[in-house]
């Protein structure tokens, strides 16, 4: 029988499934009565009790948590963090908090796993196949944790420190964040009342200095509340880390930035240079991921003196100030960034470079005012991708060589795709594991003309 003509009635609660392949986004395939069901915190080949999160008698697909293992694969392994462990909120009738959910799996098997999806995802929408293997960072955890230097919460009723599971408007409040570093969870924010603020994210930096915690006000929240929620949070530091703690309130829908104690950025430091981050700037997650991702652009690239280079989203500078090292005082730099607090960090941490110069905007409205062309481009866009128009200017840029930075599968192939149309073709491509426990991964391509 088609699904097409399977009876139309209300789905059960649970099902007992037998769990096929992985596929993009943190989800594995299996099917009941020849309905495809995406089942998260699965393994291949396990049979498992799952729990529907997402169903109806006419969707094409349901979606559905695991809450019993009923039969195991052996790549499977206890979940290190109790709130994200889907067997344990399954059990209490909740859903696990998302950020780690690859956490049952081994991690030599999560590397697997994520190299198979990454070639599938070339396969079927770039058109290229590739064998995939997954590297590591030389310095990264045994376990795989300690590697984030950002974390986002939400802050549930009662004001304490909230993570979402995933898809779900459910709160469920954390004490630790394993997947952090020490030096975020050391500042022991658990313990602060953040009543009047909706989310809180915190930066801190990879080598070391003054953490910075940034409140999201709740609306109406009153300037006295933020004061007091920012003196809190010095006390909390003080207390776990001895650190001092930099705290400052965003305001999303204005794009204004309030000190509250301390500064309103932080410091990295990368490939011998120094980055003001300010706020909600973009900076990589992963504490060696500047690093590892800088040195493969790079050696992909191999700009060359005086040569001509756009750096395309290029938040605060990571790539662009490396590339001006390269193509030298008698090369030219494009950095082209979206964000205008991001811009203005890149003008400061540029401003010694003569031959960078910064514009702010969307890149495809950038592009579209620019001459001449361009010998060496760079692109790292957001998870969505670069997209078409952007895929198109700068081919007609005529490049000798783009360089792709990617930390999203499905949008890099269908880039990919794009530009194979108009000539080019997949060189160098390497894939990095800088999420462990999640199903992301980044990866840098490097497309030649035959």
């Amino acid at each position: 029988m088609t699904r097409e003509n399977l009876p139309e009635m209300n789905p059960p609660r649970e099902l007992e499934l037998t769990v096929g392949p992985a596929a993009h986004g943190g989800h594995f395939v299996a099917r009941h009565e020849g309905r495809v069901v995406f089942v998260r915190h699965a393994l291949p080949g396990e049979r498992v009790r799952a729990r529907l999160t997402d169903a109806g008698p006419k969707a094409k697909f349901w979606r559905a948590d695991t809450v019993e293992v009923l039969e195991a694969s052996p790549s499977r392994v206890a979940h290190f963090w109790a709130p994200a462990d889907a067997l344990k909120a399954g059990s209490r009738g909740r859903l696990p908090v998302g950020g780690a959910e690859f956490g049952h799996i081994e991690l030599g098997e999560q590397r697997r796993l994520k190299a198979g999806i990454f070639a599938e995802q070339l396969k079927r929408l770039g058109g290229v196949e590739r064998e995939i293997s997954v590297e590591v960072p030389a310095d990264e955890n045994p376990d795989g944790l300690g590697w984030r230097t950002r974390a986002s919460f939400s802050v549930a009723p009662g004001g304490r420190l909230a993570m979402h599971p995933h898809r779900s408007d459910d709160l469920v409040p954390v004490q630790e964040m394993p997947l952090a570093t020490a030096a975020i969870n050391a500042l022991s924010l658990w313990e602060v009342d953040f009543t009047g603020a909706d989310r809180v994210e915190v930066a801190a930096p990879a080598a070391g200095g003054p953490p910075l915690v940034l409140l999201i006000p709740s609306a109406g929240t009153h300037p006295r509340t933020l004061a007091r929620i920012a003196s809190e949070v010095g006390a909390a530091a003080d207390a776990g880390a001895g650190e001092t703690v930099s705290v400052a309130a965003w305001d999303p829908e204005n794009h204004e930035l309030t000190r509250l104690r301390g500064r309103t950025w932080v410091r990295e430091h990368a490939a011998g240079h120094e980055y003001r981050v300010t706020g909600a700037g973009f900076w990589q997650i992963h504490r060696s991921a500047p690093e590892v991702l800088t040195a493969a652009v790079l050696s992909g690239l191999q700009v060359q003196e005086g040569e001509r280079v756009a750096d395309l989203f290029a938040g605060a500078g990571l790539f662009t100030a490396p590339l001006a090292d390269a193509a030298g005082p008698s090369g030219h730099v494009l950095s082209v960034e979206g964000s205008p607090g991001t811009s203005r960090d890149a003008r400061k941490n540029l401003f010694a470079a003569g031959q960078v110069e910064v514009v702010q905007g969307r890149v495809d409205r950038v592009l579209r005012t620019r001459e001449g062309g361009l010998d060496v481009v760079l692109l790292d866009p957001p998870r969505t991708g670069a997209g078409r128009t952007v895929v198109d200017q700068v081919s007609a840029a005529g490049p000798r060589a783009i360089g792709y930075v990617s930390c999203d599968p499905a949008s890099f192939a269908r880039d990919l795709a794009w530009f194979r149309e108009a000539g080019w073709e997949l060189d160098t491509l390497r894939v990095f594991d800088l999420y462990p426990h999640t199903h992301h991964m980044e990866s840098f391509a490097v497309l030649n003309r035959p």
